[in-house]
C-alpha cells in the first residue's frame, strides 16, 4: 500500500507541471532610455615641423622654406565650425611664420596665413564631419633685416569653435 501512495503522489506532481506549463501567461517589461549627444569639436595635429632658412639668391630676400608632411584631423557634429590659429609671442622682427591647412570637404581654407598673437581664421565653413590626415604646411619667411636668428620655437594653437 505504501508503494501505490508514492506512485499516485508522483503522478499528481507530473500532472500539475503539465497543467501550469500550458496555462502560464506571457510577461513583458518596459524601460525608458534617455539619450543625448552633446557638441563635439575636436582637432588634432601631427608632425614635427622644422624650418631653417639658409639660402638666398643674390639681390633677393632670403629664400622662404616650407615644412610639408604635417597633417591635421577634425571631428565636429556642429554646423558652421571654424578653425583659428595663433602663437603666444610675436615672431622676431623680419620673420613671418605662416600656416596653410587643407580644408575638408565643404569647408574653405584661408590659404597660407601669417600667424601672430591674435587668432586668425585658417579654415571656415566646416559642417558636421570627421576628416583625417588633411594637409598642414608651415612656411617661414625672412627679410635680410632679420639678421641671424638662433634656434627658437613657437607653439601654434589651433582652436575649433562650432555653431549650432
Amino acid at each position: 500500500m505504501k508503494t501505490s501512495t508514492l506512485l499516485s503522489l508522483g503522478a499528481l506532481v507530473a500532472l500539475g507541471s503539465f497543467v501550469s506549463a500550458n496555462t502560464a501567461a506571457a510577461q513583458t517589461a518596459t524601460q525608458t532610455v534617455t539619450f543625448q549627444v552633446t557638441a563635439i569639436n575636436q582637432i588634432a595635429v601631427t608632425g614635427t615641423p622644422s624650418l631653417v632658412i639658409n639660402a638666398a639668391v643674390a639681390g633677393s630676400a632670403p629664400t622662404s622654406v616650407t615644412s610639408a608632411g604635417n597633417t591635421w584631423s577634425v571631428t565636429t557634429n556642429q554646423s558652421t565650425a571654424s578653425i583659428t590659429a595663433s602663437i603666444p609671442t610675436a615672431m622676431p622682427a623680419g620673420l613671418t611664420l605662416s600656416a596653410n591647412l587643407t580644408a575638408p570637404a565643404g569647408a574653405t581654407s584661408t590659404g597660407l596665413t601669417a600667424l601672430g598673437t591674435t587668432a586668425v581664421n585658417v579654415v571656415t565653413g566646416i559642417t558636421k564631419l570627421n576628416a583625417a590626415a588633411l594637409g598642414l604646411t608651415y612656411q617661414l619667411d625672412a627679410t635680410a633685416a632679420a639678421g641671424v636668428v638662433g634656434s627658437a620655437t613657437r607653439v601654434v594653437t589651433y582652436t575649433i569653435t562650432g555653431g549650432v
